[in-house]
């Protein structure tokens, strides 16, 4: 099995159109299904750059997609039209995946075959279900809410390329956690408690 950074690697030269279309990663990344794309969606909002309110919904959107349609056991990949020809230039998209190779390489001597039943059957739809509930927290308007909860669907979908059930069980944990601490806040502070957690995360970045 080829190493996530090859595969990247290949991808990069694979896409030779000026312009990248969702379209266009869904041809060159076909047989490799939903762990490739959502990881290709989910590294760069991994990063602890603050994104606008009304962008980090546009961003989690084909994550929010993807995940719904894993936890249903889709096995073949539907994206609206408007979606699928949503373009960003080659070169962009280029100095995208080689800024992330360095990172997936680092991966790579951590990452590898294990506990290879959390990574495929029943547990699909559970890594699916969960996925789906990082990219909604996604949406929420907070600082690092698009780090973390993206953080962890990177970590799943890099366990299930690379058969690793202990970094889906990390990304799992990672991801559910920050969630956990949303809804934990919600509820017994109402709209407060997300201030109280922005005002938080603030004092320390």
């Amino acid at each position: 099995m080829n190493s996530i950074s090859d595969i990247f690697r290949k991808l990069d030269e694979t896409l030779s159109a000026e312009r990248v279309s969702v379209d266009h990663l869904l041809e060159a990344l076909h047989e490799r299904g939903f762990g490739f794309l959502l990881l290709l969606f989910a590294a760069p909002m991994a990063l602890p750059i603050p994104v606008p309110p009304v962008i980090n919904v546009m961003l989690a959107s084909p994550m929010i997609l993807l995940t719904a349609q894993q936890a249903i056991g889709r096995h073949t990949i539907w994206l609206p039209q408007w979606m699928r020809k949503k373009d960003i230039p080659r070169e962009k998209m280029s100095k995208m995946i080689n800024g992330l190779l360095p990172w997936f390489d680092r991966l790579e001597s951590i990452v590898k075959p294990r506990m290879k039943f959390i990574t495929s059957g029943v547990f699909s739809h559970l890594i699916g279900f969960f996925g789906l509930i990082m990219a909604l927290a996604v949406c929420i308007p907070l600082p690092l809410t698009n780090t973390v909860p993206s953080l962890g669907i990177a970590l799943m979908s890099i366990g299930v390329i690379s058969r690793d059930g202990l970094a889906v069980i990390l990304g799992a944990a990672i991801g559910l956690a920050w969630v956990s601490m949303l809804c934990y806040a919600f509820v017994f502070f109402g709209m407060e408690g997300f201030e109280l957690i922005k005002d938080t995360i603030k004092s320390y970045i």
